[in-house]
């Protein structure tokens, strides 16, 4: 709730007006993607950004203070999708709300990162203990495997390493680290040898053919490499200035042309960027992301207690990784996966989910020790 105790001087617009300009710029260039979506992205991005202030003047310490609940009600939605949820492309992602669609692993993002923020500040003295890392392992399994069953891997792996990097800040032992490096390569070699034998049940054939197809590009250069390919060649004819906006002739790749759906609004809204705003253009996006986050670890090294750092760390986090896998799925760096580009790309809930985290990484800002 508001209080009489914040300084609004310390209140920091800068990060607003960033926020304000990259959102600005998704809207434009979500428009020249495909006009379809750009008053719905409109209107969802006033509604976003009225959330934002909101948040930004509600104690944080107060949200905390339900994380619990808030645990529990991302367990029963994700459930709730899983057996209830709209049915698109073999998967079950999104709750109709009549006048949209909500997607719960979006959300589950930032309550997530309460949660996780919360109790490693409840177990500060004892965080270490086996016992203790072993519940909040399980706790954090468990919407995982949830999120994981929609099918929806890649925002799997996007909620761990948040989580991850969370847990890492909240002061995770180096020798417990290390133990799981030793683990964990091995374990990954193991793992892309096991999803390349006849009958695996870990991953979904689409799922192997988008790893494969990463590994070995040459080998699906005509099916399920082109789409990738395709980006690449988009974002490089932009050159320094770019085409000038409604000029994305490459990236515009449809269903009669190739065989495959490049989502330009959504997954591949950096080819659109790179393609009509150039090399310069890119840079700006890059840089304004950049910015966000940099401006999310500075609120967190000022934070006045741990479950604040670490809130604002997970924020940096979501919008680092995710900014970080989308440019990289665009740019052939990484493995096709489905991830949105943090403010920019179509996505309503997704959209909600930072602004929502940046709400709370302002008022985190506002309660600074100094």
């Amino acid at each position: 709730m508001l209080k009489q105790k914040y300084q609004f001087k310390n209140y920091n617009w800068f990060l607003v007006l960033v926020v304000l300009a990259i959102s600005g710029l998704g809207v434009i260039f979500i428009n020249s993607a495909d006009s379809t979506y750009t008053i719905r992205q409109f209107v969802g991005l006033m509604f976003c950004v009225a959330v934002m202030l909101l948040l930004s003047v509600v104690n944080y310490n107060y949200i905390c203070d339900f994380s619990r609940i808030l645990y529990l009600l991302n367990i029963i939605i994700l459930i709730f999708v899983k057996f209830f949820g709209v049915r698109v492309g073999g998967a079950r992602r999104w709750i109709n709300l009549g006048v949209t669609r909500i997607q719960p692993s979006e959300l589950s993002k930032i309550i997530m990162i309460i949660f996780v923020a919360v109790y490693i500040q409840e177990h500060e003295e004892d965080f270490n203990e086996p016992k203790v890392l072993a519940r909040l392992a399980g706790l954090c399994a468990l919407p995982l495997i949830l999120v994981a069953a929609e099918p929806d891997l890649s925002t799997t792996v996007d909620i761990f390493m948040i989580l991850l990097t969370v847990i890492f800040v909240g002061g995770l032992s180096s020798r417990l680290i290390r133990r799981c490096l030793l683990v964990l390569v091995p374990l990954a070699v193991l793992f892309v040898w096991y999803i390349q034998t006849p009958g695996q049940i870990l991953l979904k054939d689409y799922q192997v053919t988008r790893i494969m197809t990463f590994i070995e590009p040459s080998k699906y250069q005509d099916t399920t490499a082109y789409q990738q390919q395709n980006s690449v060649m988009a974002i490089g004819s932009g050159q320094l200035y770019g085409k000038g906006l409604n000029n994305n002739t490459i990236s515009d790749v449809t269903v009669t042309d190739t065989g495959l759906v490049s989502e330009q609004q959504t997954d591949f809204i950096f080819s659109v960027i790179g393609e009509e705003a150039g090399f310069l253009g890119s840079i700006l996006v890059i840089g304004l992301l950049a910015a966000i986050v940099a401006m999310c670890l500075v609120t967190a090294y000022r934070a006045r207690n741990i479950s604040g750092r670490l809130i604002a760390v997970g924020i940096a986090a979501l919008i680092g990784f995710q900014s970080f896998i989308n440019i990289g799925v665009a740019t052939q760096l990484l493995p096709n996966t489905g991830l949105p580009l943090p403010f920019v790309s179509y996505g309503l809930t997704s959209l909600l989910s930072c602004m929502a985290g940046l709400g709370m990484v302002l008022n985190i800002g506002l309660q600074r020790h100094y």
